[in-house]
């Protein structure tokens, strides 16, 4: 019999143990995005700086980015930067690196966690929805409307949205980004097409996830015991159907996580909004690696902390996991 008493303690190990390994492999990431730098063919400081560029220029911009120096003395040197918040100099923006990431960065977070926000509460919800009332006209509805959801281009069903919507209607702006603290009202319109649009595939692939899940779950021979008690239908499914089914979830809203916030490139750039993804891309168009490799560590080192939170919602969920 499980040992109650243990249940701080066997949690307290689980999640040091993941933080452990988490923080082992943002040290592993952080090499990978330094070294992108030097994957670049020929002098980096010459193919940022372009053909035009003189010799001073050239010399000049190695020194500051300490390209004649031995590689593991560089990468000392920019860990240690890093660490400390600082990133180098953009040679696009003529500013801190940082000072850039963090008026795009915070965008794509606000839009990345209300988009995963709203595919979690009503992916999870069709999906419920679907299981317990398996084979019915409802269940095909939203097992058709997820097929569509996740076969529907990104950047198609923006691009439909800003056509019917935004010019036909007029209902919504089809471009741009306004935080709520410059107005509630206003913001809301703006957010509303990238929100469905980041968040309506991952709302599919939730729902159609969910159902597989729960249709498992509640075939269990638990399940029909509850019922031969005489349980409530709602209380069956929301404390003992859905806490089980949640592991394959879990996992699944922990990678869309990942793809939410780090892959809203095409959102962005579809609705001109001056986010991380789009920064990136215009880095990596103007050549300018210094951004890129910023992006490419901050971006992994959110993943890290989600897929650390996945984890350790796996002890809470089903404290077996804890000793594998």
């Amino acid at each position: 019999m499980y040992n109650m008493n243990n249940y701080g303690g066997d949690l307290f190990t689980y999640i040091t143990r993941r933080l452990i390994h988490t923080i082992f492999v943002i040290f592993i990431i952080s090499f990978i995005s330094f070294s992108l730098l030097h994957f670049i063919p020929g002098d980096p400081a010459l193919t940022m700086l372009g053909p035009d560029a003189t010799n001073e220029q050239i010399e000049a911009l190695r020194k500051e980015l300490w390209l004649d120096r031995p590689l593991h003395v560089q990468y000392a040197h920019w860990l240690t930067k890093v660490i400390q918040g600082d990133f180098g100099k953009s040679i696009t923006y003529y500013e801190n690196v940082t000072s850039v990431i963090l008026r795009s960065l915070p965008i794509s977070l606000y839009l990345g966690i209300i988009a995963l926000g709203f595919s979690a509460i009503f992916g999870i919800s069709m999906g419920i929805i679907c299981a317990i009332r398996r084979a019915t006209f409802l269940d095909n509805l939203i097992s058709t409307f997820s097929n569509l959801g996740i076969a529907i281009p990104i950047f198609w069903l923006g691009l439909l949205g800003i056509y019917l919507f935004g010019y036909k209607l007029g209902w919504l702006p089809i471009q741009g980004f306004i935080w709520p603290s410059e107005g509630f009202g206003q913001s809301f319109l703006y957010s509303i097409m990238p929100i469905v649009c980041l968040g309506l595939p991952s709302l599919a692939i939730l729902a159609r996830q969910t159902r597989s899940s729960m249709l498992e779950v509640i075939q269990q021979d638990y399940i029909r015991t509850a019922k031969a008690k005489g349980l409530r239908e709602h209380t069956i499914i929301l404390r003992h159907a859905l806490k089980n089914a949640l592991i394959p979830i879990v996992t699944l809203i922990g990678v869309l996580a990942r793809i939410l916030i780090g892959g809203s490139v095409l959102v962005e750039t579809v609705f001109n909004i001056p986010g991380l993804g789009k920064l990136l891309v215009n880095a990596a168009i103007n050549k300018d690696f210094i951004i890129v490799q910023a992006g490419v560590l901050i971006i992994s080192a959110i993943t890290c902390f989600v897929n650390l939170v996945v984890d350790i919602s796996y002890g809470w969920i089903d404290p077996r996991t804890r000793y594998e």
